[in-house]
């Protein structure tokens, strides 16, 4: 698998006093991923390869569609070819378990989602704001400012993907003691997270009480969102939140960290979780 998360080309390399040469680089793969349930067209997104059972699932848990290990009944490859004949990978068909609902077709999703928004298919920003399974976020985890501000070197410690091509993001889920329990990454920042949620959700976690997710990137609605969903009562990441997301991570009764860096960082909601000690 490592192989297909990674693809070889040749650059040309030019710098102020250097010689301009020609060498390899390493270029993080993108490829499409049609995810249907039922047998039925979904959502096709741009993704890195790997982890797909994983992106599935915690796309249907972004989605609403599912929250418990047990209304997802199997996941396949479907049968598909490139120009050589080999098999693509390229699309998954999700069945349900019996008694659990199809998708709600009325949100009326766009085909097509790219790698840089989860949200930019859905069609409205109504269709967006889900009712949760889990509702508000009551939990009552403390977590020690010291070890939230080292979490994104943490994070960065184990990006084997990035480290060899600078061009993915990463998500990874700690609990509160700072135990890994899983690192995703992805040329999209929303799929690393429902790679996150899609290996907790198979894993029979949900909901993710006691864990915060770090993010490599900005902390966006949609991550927030997504994090909700889950049950995830900590979202950190390192760049800037927006509005929309701090607020709905205080309707939601979450945790939101911006800016974390170095050590240091900004509380944007649920600051009551955290102890200076």
């Amino acid at each position: 698998m490592a192989g297909r998360l990674v693809r070889r080309t040749r650059v040309t390399r030019f710098a102020p006093d250097e010689r301009t040469v020609q060498r390899e680089d390493a270029l993080a793969v993108e490829e499409p991923l049609e995810v249907r349930v039922g047998g039925s067209s979904f959502s096709v997104t741009m993704r890195s390869p790997g982890d797909d059972f994983d992106l599935v699932a915690g796309f249907l848990v972004s989605e609403g569609v599912i929250w418990s290990a047990d209304q997802l009944s199997s996941m396949r490859f479907c049968a598909g070819t490139d120009e050589q004949g080999l098999q693509t990978f390229n699309v998954i068909d999700a069945e349900l378990s019996p008694g659990t609902p199809p998708p709600d077709t009325g949100l009326e999703r766009h085909v097509y989602t790219s790698s840089s928004c989860g949200i930019c298919g859905t069609a409205s920003i109504d269709a967006v704001h889900k009712a949760t399974h889990f509702g508000q976020l009551d939990d009552e985890t403390t977590w020690s400012a010291e070890l939230l501000g080292s979490l994104p070197d943490r994070l960065r410690d184990h990006q084997k993907v990035f480290d060899r091509t600078g061009g993915v993001h990463a998500a990874g889920l700690f609990t509160a003691a700072g135990e890994l329990l899983c690192l995703r990454e992805d040329v999209g920042r929303h799929n690393a997270v429902d790679k996150v949620v899609g290996w907790a959700l198979r894993e029979g976690r949900l909901p993710l009480r006691g864990t915060c997710l770090q993010v490599s990137g900005r902390a966006s609605f949609e991550l927030v969102q997504k994090a909700h969903m889950a049950g995830i009562p900590v979202l950190a990441a390192v760049s800037a939140p927006s509005s929309l997301a701090v607020e709905h991570a205080a309707s939601a009764g979450m945790t939101l960290l911006g800016f974390s860096r170095g050590g240091a960082f900004n509380v944007y909601a649920g600051a009551d979780r955290i102890t200076a000690g």
